[in-house]
């Protein structure tokens, strides 16, 4: 008899979540993890702590700019960056001590450590060496490296996401290498704190692949609120002492002619890649796709026998809570049942204000597929409860199909767009039409009627447009 029946490396938002469904389905579970803490980069050094900030910064910024025409009179607050940072860090604790909680409350044992994999059926930690039925391998992904720049986050001048929330103090001038996800969340927490913000990205427009609606309006707001963008560049180096440091980089419209930033700070926010070191994986003879991820089959499953593999770690978006459904999903093949994730009904949120969430296939991959759709779009400037808290930037923008009006996909800029997402979630997975959606009463007055307003788009009209 083997000692588990299955063994989950990584901690994480997939490994986590999955050992939790294992042990709710009767399998004996460990959970591998060499951090201190539980919870893996989410909860550690990403999404969590990034949130944090974002919710503080944002409050400083709606005292110093919209309090007074609520009738909040008074002395804009000052910063404390010791005090922030230590709530910051007391929000980490809580999420991380209660995901620990959850692992003693389902009996799962967490063993402390790294691990290897000697063989199929074994899982090494330290000096003991675990049997297990099964072996699910989550163990995530960490920042991409960019040629050309050294990343240090102790010296805290060039440094990654991981560094960018630790900063010793908040830095005059700051570039962000990168206008992604990443990039735009941190790049707002700065600028919100008074930091002189200058977004370097490669491509022609922010978040590539999301909407080019979104994009543009997007760009359009961050701009609004102080941050400075050279799109179409190409960064060739980082020259760093220890205070400052100059960004090299050229235009591809000119790529001949280098230009120079200086900055306090530089953040690396050039996306992450999956992170299997140490498994010894190339010994077992683990395949891997091209871009060095794990290759798994419609089960999670390796090709080795045993051994399966979720999350950052495979194929697919590096989401939280795509891993979280893997998690879930591979768990119930372990058990014997049938494991389901809907590839297709994946939310993207980018936390800024406003926030940004998108679903399904965009208008342009859609048409150039060839297929046939309507678009309804409206926009939070007819939303009564949008005006009254000063948040009527942005607009819901639904696609459904011409002839069926099955709704395909949808895009929100605007406010509590990260939860309002769910709704048309909800509506895809159910295969709804863009009338049930318009036909289904709304409250009032509250931002989701912005959503039924682009499904009446979608048809007759809206109303409030």
């Amino acid at each position: 008899m083997s000692q588990y029946d299955v063994i989950i490396i990584g901690a994480g938002p997939g490994g986590y979540v999955s050992a939790v469904r294992c042990a709710q389905l009767g399998l004996k579970t460990a959970i591998v993890e060499g951090r201190e803490t539980l919870g893996g980069t989410c909860l550690n050094v990403g999404c969590i702590p990034s949130k944090a900030l974002l919710h503080a910064t944002h409050m400083l910024h709606e005292a110093e700019h919209n309090f007074a025409d609520m009738g909040l009179k008074g002395k804009s607050p000052s910063v404390d960056w010791k005090q922030m940072l230590t709530y910051k860090d007391n929000v980490i604790g809580q999420n991380t001590g209660g995901v620990e909680f959850l692992m003693k409350k389902n009996k799962i044992d967490w063993l402390k450590g790294w691990a290897s994999i000697p063989a199929a059926g074994k899982v090494t930690v330290g000096d003991t060496t675990y049997e297990t039925k099964n072996i699910v391998i989550a163990s995530g992904s960490v920042p991409s490296a960019l040629p050309g720049v050294e990343v240090d986050n102790d010296a805290g001048v060039v440094v990654d996401s991981t560094g960018a929330l630790e900063l010793k103090k908040i830095p005059k001038k700051m570039t962000v290498i990168g206008a992604g996800v990443i990039g735009l969340e941190l790049g707002s927490v700065y600028a919100r704190l008074g930091s002189e913000v200058t977004v370097v990205e490669y491509m022609d427009a922010v978040c590539p692949g999301m909407d080019k609606d979104v994009q543009r309006t997007f760009k359009k707001i961050l701009e609004k609120q102080g941050l400075n963008f050279i799109m179409g560049a190409a960064v060739s180096g980082v020259d760093a002492s220890k205070t400052k440091a100059k960004v090299k980089y050229g235009l591809k419209k000119s790529p001949d002619a280098e230009e120079v930033l200086d900055a306090d700070v530089v953040l690396v926010a050039t996306g992450r890649k999956p992170y299997a070191e140490g498994l010894g994986l190339d010994a077992l003879g683990v395949q891997m796709t091209e871009r060095g991820q794990i290759a798994v089959n419609g089960n999670w499953a390796t090709n080795v026998p045993g051994i399966y593999a979720i999350g950052d770690v495979i194929e697919g978006p590096m989401l939280a809570h795509k891993a979280e459904d893997e998690g879930m999903a591979v768990a119930d093949v372990l058990a014997g049942n049938h494991g389901h994730v809907n590839y297709g009904v994946i939310p993207g949120v980018v936390y800024t204000t406003p926030e940004v969430a998108t679903v399904g296939q965009t208008e342009d991959a859609l048409k150039a597929a060839g297929h046939k759709i309507k678009v309804g779009k409206f926009s939070f400037m007819g939303n009564g409860r949008a005006k009254a808290v000063g948040q009527a930037d942005g607009f819901v923008k639904l696609i459904a199909d011409k002839e069926t009006d099955r709704v395909l996909g949808a895009a929100i800029i605007g406010p509590a767009a990260g939860d309002m997402i769910h709704e048309i979630c909800v509506a895809m997975e159910f295969g709804a039409s863009a009338q049930d959606i318009a036909l289904t009463c709304h409250a009032h007055p509250t931002y989701s009627e912005a959503v039924r307003e682009a499904a009446l788009a979608c048809g007759d009209g809206p109303i409030h447009a």
